[in-house]
């Protein structure tokens, strides 16, 4: 049987290369930072989730090598069985702290966090509203749901308002959004997303992986920069980017949101406990953030810099602020031979095309880093300005 599979998937693997749209794996030999080694020597690493350098700041990895020693390597449990242990526990006093949210409940990662909301919160009587250019983990959790889907534009505030209306005979609604939009680095317009949700008696929910820790005034994401901390009913993200990059994630709501998942999310009860050694790690994360003002400052800096470099040099970024710097190409093929003619000059970055990106919107996804200097960026910019005249050559 496996022998006619077998030649689809070669048929398969076959088509998705000829596009252009296969993605390899390069090893790095060395920790995620800065500057990171690959087969073909020291790069600048240009790709990584990394915005504030904490994937290997010293205190943190000797705070990692302390967990070790007091409570072990793993659970080998899930949470309610025998898998919760007092550091878990003060991970998520201090997330539900940090995030202005009444609990939290930690997963193995976002990607479980989200899968493990939409069903345990909303029936058949319910309905989810969704921006179309969530994350595919909220795509798959609403799938896993019974609730009446429907979806709105990205950032269509008039289209949001027509879902609402189309769903007032729903018993519960839930709209939830990407706080950034990591394909983009667009931010979602909370303040009048919760203003719609005010108007319409509807739930917020706010994937924020890519802006807690360095967006707002203390680092707490997009919800504190629009000013609705206190506004938005649940709050998912990830300890896997800028606090510390390692792995993880979490539910931070109202309280009998986190208790009711707790009882019910399968994700959550059905897989081994966060490593304590990744709670511990992400303590001192958070002890970090409390004095983390340059760092933010200097992530602003650096990607003020290569976006407007950038710009200046004639590449088409799409607007915005956030360390997410998208530089359109187009065609997949030239994306990913951009990239490779990057690494050739030693700045690793990535082409991202179809099915991660709408057809025909290839790009190359820079993101900055807190641990880049300004000659790193620099180098960045000229790097792009001389692959872009081997390409055409």
């Amino acid at each position: 049987m496996y022998a006619s599979v077998r030649d689809d998937l070669r048929t398969a693997l076959d088509e998705i290369r000829a596009a252009g749209l296969h993605k390899p794996e390069r090893v790095i030999g060395t920790p995620q930072g800065a500057t990171v080694s690959v087969a073909s020597g020291e790069v600048l690493n240009f790709c990584a989730n990394n915005y504030l350098g904490l994937a290997d700041h010293p205190e943190v990895v000797d705070a990692a090598k302390e967990a070790l020693d007091r409570w072990g390597y793993g659970m080998a449990s899930v949470r309610f069985i025998c898998g919760t242990q007092d550091v878990h526990k003060e991970l998520e006093a201090r997330l539900s702290a940090f995030l202005g949210q009444e609990d939290t409940i930690l997963y193995s990662s976002c990607f479980d966090a989200n899968g493990g909301v939409f069903e345990t919160l909303l029936g058949p009587e319910d309905a989810v509203i969704s921006d179309a250019l969530n994350h595919a983990s909220i795509i798959d959790g609403i799938r896993l749901s019974k609730a009446a889907r429907h979806r709105y534009a990205n950032r269509d505030l008039a289209e949001l308002e027509q879902r609402l209306q189309e769903t007032q005979g729903a018993r519960r609604r839930l709209v939830v959004t990407d706080g950034v939009f990591s394909m983009d680095g667009y931010l979602a317009p909370l303040a009048a997303i919760c203003d719609l949700a005010d108007r319409y008696d509807a739930m917020v929910m706010v994937d924020d992986s890519h802006a807690v820790g360095f967006v707002g005034p203390q680092g707490r994401g997009t919800p504190e920069l629009a000013g609705v901390m206190d506004r938005v009913d649940i709050v998912t993200g990830t300890l896997g980017k800028a606090l510390g990059g390692a792995s993880g994630g979490y539910v931070a709501a109202r309280a009998e949101i986190v208790a009711l998942l707790r009882q019910r999310s399968r994700p959550y009860l059905f897989s081994n406990s966060l490593a304590p050694v990744i709670a511990a790690a992400s303590l001192k994360v958070l002890d970090l953030l409390e004095s983390a003002g340059k760092l933010r400052e200097r992530l602003s800096e650096n990607t003020a810099l290569f976006r407007t470099a950038m710009v200046d040099a004639g590449f088409e970024v799409l607007p915005g602020d956030h360390p997410i710097a998208p530089v359109m190409i187009g065609d997949a093929a030239e994306a990913a031979r951009m990239a490779e003619l990057l690494l050739e000059r030693g700045v690793y970055v990535i082409g991202f095309s179809y099915p991660v990106v709408p057809m025909g919107q290839a790009r190359i996804r820079v993101q900055l880093s807190a641990a880049h200097s300004t000659e790193d960026v620099e180098r960045a910019v000229a790097a792009f300005v001389d692959a872009r005249r081997a390409l055409k050559d």
